[in-house]
């Protein structure tokens, strides 16, 4: 993690998010003074799971993968984040720890805005913790669509709905299978690395998908649909 300064190229002025900009003039610059501008290499922690929280990231650019630690040599992918996305809302409603693990996958700037400055904003200003609050319903929401597709779907079902998440339009130029290993998309599927491999393979000889090195085109997006859904 380095830290960014005024004079830095990669230096960001202003936060653009959407809820920002409920901020009066002088929240806005509580929230400077509060602040601390970052950048990740690719591949390094953003948070750790049960790390205590002090900051809330929020991403200004970057790509960043979001996952549950269940032991030492498993992982659930939740989800992929970028800009003006945050992490660690959690921590200011509940636990004081981070109850997720964050790692970049490609160059990721972001702020640390000490977790007592939003939590103060909140406080005060209603349409700042509305606008605060939805993004962490979404996340909600997110997680449990998730640990529900787990439990209900089989793995050809989970598989699909993992191609149709990283290919949606969201990810439009950031490419995001060139990021990730078979072993990440296994993680996001709840599958072993083996199985995702296999499922690929029989997609790509189904003409679903077309497989090239770490690259995946979808073909037949229709189909994976209907996949998806008979689970």
């Amino acid at each position: 993690m380095k830290k960014l300064n005024e004079s830095d190229n990669d230096f960001v002025c202003d936060i653009q998010a959407p809820c920002f900009q409920e901020l009066m003039s002088e929240e806005m610059q509580f929230i400077k003074q509060n602040k601390t501008q970052v950048s990740f290499r690719k591949g390094e922690n953003l948070t750790k799971q049960g790390a205590f929280a002090s900051c809330i990231l929020f991403i200004l650019d970057g790509l960043v993968k979001q996952f549950l630690e269940i032991d030492t040599s498993k992982n659930l992918n939740v989800r992929l984040l970028q800009s003006g996305d945050f992490i660690g809302l959690t921590s200011v409603f509940s636990k004081p720890t981070y109850d997720i693990s964050t790692i970049a996958l490609r160059e990721t700037k972001a702020y640390l805005v000490e977790k007592q400055a939003i939590e103060t904003l909140i406080v005060q200003n209603g349409k700042f913790a509305k606008s605060i609050m939805q993004r962490h319903v979404e996340q909600e929401s997110h997680i449990y669509t998730l640990l529900k597709n787990l439990q209900l779907k089989q793995m050809n079902g989970r598989l699909a709905d993992i191609l149709l998440y990283l290919s949606s339009p969201q990810f439009v130029g950031e490419n995001v299978f060139s990021t990730l290993s078979r072993k990440d998309i296994a993680e996001f599927a709840g599958i072993s690395t083996e199985s995702a491999v296999k499922l690929l393979k029989t997609y790509e000889k189904e003409n679903l998908i077309k497989l090239n090195d770490k690259e995946i085109e979808i073909l037949n997006p229709v189909e994976l649909s209907e996949i998806s859904k008979r689970g």
